[in-house]
């Protein structure tokens, strides 16, 4: 029984580490998908100021 016991406490603590990672992942991903967007405007509207000249 202690060794069930034993297991299980390791597998939750593994499963408590993947989740915090895949969440910290997801974040990443996000915050990684705002600043491309927001460097293509910023880069989309100088384009645009030098075509207008």
């Amino acid at each position: 029984m202690a060794n069930l016991i034993a297991f299980l406490n390791a597998f939750c603590s593994y499963l408590l580490l993947f989740g915090i990672t895949a969440v910290l992942a997801v974040i990443a991903v996000f915050i990684g998908i705002r600043l491309r967007k927001n460097k293509d405007a910023k880069e989309g509207s100088g384009q645009e100021a030098l075509a207008d000249k």
